[in-house]
């Protein structure tokens, strides 16, 4: 058995992933999405979990940005409330994986000090993107508390505690699922490191200063979390789970763990798009270079996502290869109803299913 359960999550991400037999189910749970999600959606999938006599065996969190760790963390305070009033948990959890912003990033605990500073200095004025960043930074040290009180393993068996494709070259397994990192390289995390300094020397001052063009400047150029990304393989069928990570870096993951071929190419049945659809994280060449049966879109136009260029090089490399897509997305945006005004369905290789809104899931069964 292998089966995907899109989370309604808005901006954000959450998928459980079912595997095992249907006698005796597995859950992974990957990411949870942002602040109303686990109240209106994903606490209802988890109660489905365990009244089908499920565990999560795994909670998976792509990155620290708050559109991913909320809902995981609305999770771990229910459970530690539950066991501190000793009433029966809502779900068993069997471990974490979490690469905090202090464990890849800010090792030697400098980045995220000088980033404070700034902030603070810019007070009300601090701007949205970067002040969400540094908030998920924070939220990803709490719920790494938060498990340590649940006495749940963090990153258990990956050696100096860090999850990447340097410190675990070999698939792992969980009864018939197979998950293959993909992501990070130590490689990606070391380039990501120098472009936060680099990021905090260009931009500081201007963040300090309070001036809203140049705090508006900066905030387009935040560099982007680390995303833990893997291949999930069961009965043949795959699924890549991306995060929100870059396509580049994804293709360098890729490789490193042997997974493309001659050309560079790799085919999967699922594509989680990553970082919901934004231009910013892939490439024409990306959609051409790994492709899928059915590419997984989870956003809701804010901000802006899914871009329509992204949607256009989903749309245009599937014709040009002759393929039949499916493109399954959470929400109804103005991109992808423009999509569908100059690509129409009928005349390209593409079928578009949008999530009814009253619908907290939807489950794509692959075996």
């Amino acid at each position: 058995m292998l089966r995907l359960r899109i989370v309604q999550a808005n901006f954000g991400d959450s998928f459980i992933l079912e595997y095992g037999t249907d006698a005796n189910p597995r859950h992974l749970l990957i990411d949870g999405g942002p602040s109303d999600v686990y109240d209106n959606d994903l606490r209802e999938e988890i109660e489905f979990v365990t009244n089908n006599g499920g565990v999560l065996d795994l909670v998976a969190i792509s990155h620290v940005d708050k559109d991913h760790i909320v809902g995981v963390m609305d999770l771990f305070a229910e459970l530690l409330q539950q066991r501190a009033n000793n009433e029966a948990e809502l779900v068993q959890v069997g471990g974490l994986w979490h690469n905090s912003f202090a464990d890849t990033i800010d090792t030697g605990g400098t980045i995220q000090a000088r980033f404070e500073n700034a902030m603070a200095s810019a007070g009300a004025n601090a701007m949205m993107d970067a002040g969400m960043a540094v908030n998920g930074i924070s939220e990803g040290r709490r719920l790494r508390i938060q498990a340590q009180q649940l006495g749940v393993d963090i990153n258990d068996g990956f050696p100096g505690g860090l999850v990447s494709v340097d410190s675990a070259p070999s698939p792992i397994t969980f009864d018939n699922l197979t998950l293959t990192i993909v992501g990070p390289t130590q490689s990606n995390i070391d380039d990501l490191r120098q472009k936060w300094i680099d990021w905090l020397d260009d931009n500081g001052p201007a963040i300090a200063s309070g001036d809203p063009l140049l705090m508006a400047n900066a905030d387009r150029s935040v560099p982007n979390l680390s995303s833990i990304m893997f291949v999930a393989e069961a009965h043949g069928r795959t699924i890549l789970f991306t995060g929100d990570g870059r396509s580049d870096h994804l293709l360098d993951g890729l490789e490193a763990a042997g997974l493309l071929d001659a050309n560079g190419e790799m085919h999967v049945d699922v594509l989680k798009v990553p970082h919901h659809g934004s231009n910013r994280n892939a490439t024409r060449t990306f959609f051409r270079k790994i492709t899928a049966d059915t590419y997984v879109i989870s956003a809701n136009g804010h901000p802006d996502n899914p871009d329509l260029s992204t949607l256009i090089w989903i749309v245009e490399a599937a014709e040009e290869q002759s393929r039949n897509i499916d493109i399954i997305a959470t929400n109804d945006t103005p991109s992808l109803q423009k999509l569908t005004e100059e690509y129409p369905q009928n005349q390209f290789t593409y079928n578009l299913e949008i999530m009814p809104s009253n619908h907290s899931f939807r489950r794509l069964t692959l075996a």
